[in-house]
């Protein structure tokens, strides 16, 4: 039923309750294989997915080319693209399985599906963080990658699938997919809050807004990319300084 794709980096602190929530899904029969894609980790991932029984590939860096890397081993008639800091709630595969049967029986339209974010921590900005997620998956049908994309191979093949790209590869993909062929499923998508205690909230939020923006303006990706992995501390100079090199003449020679 379910080749389920996880891109992976210095994931040990993480993949492990991502890879436990899948265990009944796979006791039922529901996920049947599982591809860890890696961009080079140091740490214990390897270990951890092969501990997992889980197969394990080393692909170019980047979640675009890593996620290709995964589907072009992945066997079954839907994917699962699941980010290693992302658990599914508990029974997801009840509400998945009756989305997927829907389409391959021809009772909805063919169609994706992600699931409902929830950041699992505790306090007032988590839950402004889930509510205003809630709003633009609902309302825009843009749900991110961190709600992971359950979709039909054929779908996925349909579309011209992922694209290279070191960021940005979830927004890419649902755009193309379009609003009629996207549904939020209820069941949640539990994400790490590391990165957003690490930052701060507020910096880390608003730095994501920052790059949808540029790449809603055109920005390069990979310009997007240096921004987003710059230390929160100066980001904002960062910011400036994308824009200032943005401005220079098309055929001037910058280092990526």
């Amino acid at each position: 039923m379910i080749s389920v794709v996880i891109p992976t980096l210095n994931a040990e602190a993480t993949l492990g309750p991502c890879l436990a929530a899948l265990v009944p899904a796979a006791l039922d029969g529901i996920v049947r294989q599982v591809v860890i894609s890696d961009g080079g980790s140091t740490d214990r991932t390897a270990a951890i997915a092969d501990d997992a029984g889980a197969d394990f590939i080393v692909a170019k860096p980047g979640r675009g080319q890593q996620i290709i890397a995964g589907v072009s081993k992945a066997s079954n008639e839907w994917l699962l693209i699941l980010h290693a800091d992302t658990v599914l709630e508990e029974g997801w595969e009840a509400e998945a399985s009756t989305f997927m049967a829907k389409v391959d029986y021809g009772q909805s339209n063919l169609s994706a599906a992600s699931f409902r974010f929830k950041l699992e921590d505790t306090g007032l900005m988590p839950r402004v963080l889930d509510a205003l997620v809630h709003l633009r998956s609902t309302i825009a049908k843009l749900p991110y990658g961190d709600q992971a994309l359950l979709i039909p191979r054929r779908l996925h093949d349909q579309i011209g699938g992922f694209s290279p790209i070191p960021l940005m590869e979830d927004i890419d993909i649902v755009r193309r997919l379009g609003r009629k062929q996207i549904s939020i499923l209820k069941s949640r998508a539990y994400t790490s809050p590391i990165r957003y205690r690490s930052d701060g909230y507020l910096k880390r939020i608003a730095r994501n807004q920052v790059c949808l923006l540029m790449y809603s303006a055109g920005v390069p990706v990979e310009r997007i990319a240096a921004f987003y992995q710059a230390k929160p501390t100066n980001f904002l100079t960062e910011r400036d300084h994308v824009e200032e090199q943005d401005k220079e003449p098309a055929n001037s020679i910058k280092p990526s």
